[in-house]
């Protein structure tokens, strides 16, 4: 089957959301969801444009519906959970959800997340700032993104960061010590993919090849997204652990450390791009 439009996935996310226990971080979300509709992992990995892929978009807006008719809210965490009046609903009449929110839209002069384009074939799109990041970021050479790598782990605490870059070197880009509480030291090597599509579990099992007995844990940071397969890999029981940053992680990253963006304090938030900073690095 074909990815099914934002409308006709609030029912399957309200659902993953009661499944995975009330509250679920976004790739749980996709996980449960594309296990609900039996999706194969061609149809989940179909790319919507850009970097991401069609049912991450479309869930995207599914969510944003959902919470503005007040049935799910987000942390600043990035995880969401279901609200009072959502732990009481199993279903919903999607018509009705979009009556609301429209009404809604109308009366504060907005979209859910901005102005909203209909298309003919019932498909939302906005041209969000997140996807415009995502675009600068990937047209950036290889060694200037192995360089804003290195600044945002610096910036997130890690220290001895270094870029390597070295070739026959297994992928490794660059390498780096987290300290927990002071204490605890770790020791990780990273690998930056400037990617338009979804990474594979075969990349994250040379990933480790290469990582093992090197360090005690792998990072992996992609512009594009990672397969369900890859994602299971990198937590596979009884291999050293790798996590993963896709490409909206990345993106939320650079804005939540201000890398390259400016963020102005107002009623509605307005998120500026620096295109200047990425071309200098």
């Amino acid at each position: 089957m074909s990815i099914p439009k934002y409308d006709a996935l609030f029912n399957p996310l309200l659902q993953a959301i009661h499944n995975l226990g009330g509250s679920a971080s976004v790739s749980e979300q996709e996980d449960e969801v594309a296990t609900i509709l039996k999706l194969t992992d061609e149809e989940v990995a179909e790319i919507h444009r850009g970097n991401r892929t069609k049912l991450s978009y479309r869930l995207a807006w599914a969510r944003n519906y959902l919470k503005r008719y007040g049935l799910i809210d987000n942390s600043s965490r990035g995880v969401w959970a279901l609200t009072t009046e959502g732990r009481k609903r199993q279903s919903l009449d999607k018509n009705e959800v979009k009556k609301y929110v429209q009404s809604l839209s109308k009366q504060n002069n907005d979209g859910p997340s901005g102005q909203i384009l209909l298309l003919e074939d019932n498909e939302l799109q906005e041209a969000t700032w997140e996807d415009e990041l995502l675009e600068v970021v990937k047209l950036m050479s290889p060694d200037g993104f192995e360089r804003l790598c290195q600044r945002l782990l610096r910036e997130s605490g890690f220290i001895q960061v270094e870029v390597t870059g070295k070739t026959n070197d297994g992928g490794i880009d660059g390498k780096g010590v987290v300290r927990i509480g002071g204490l605890l030291s770790f020791h990780v090597i990273f690998q930056c993919k400037r990617y338009q599509g979804s990474v594979s579990s075969s990349i994250v099992r040379d990933f480790r090849g290469a990582m093992v007995g090197r360090a005690d844990k792998g990072l992996l940071i992609t512009t594009g997204t990672f397969t369900k397969d890859a994602r299971a890999e990198a937590q596979r029981d009884g291999a050293p652990p790798i996590d993963l940053i896709d490409g909206e992680a990345l993106v939320q990253k650079l804005k939540e450390l201000r890398i390259g963006v400016q963020v102005k304090e107002k009623v509605v938030e307005e998120v500026i791009i620096d295109s200047s900073y990425f071309k200098a690095i």
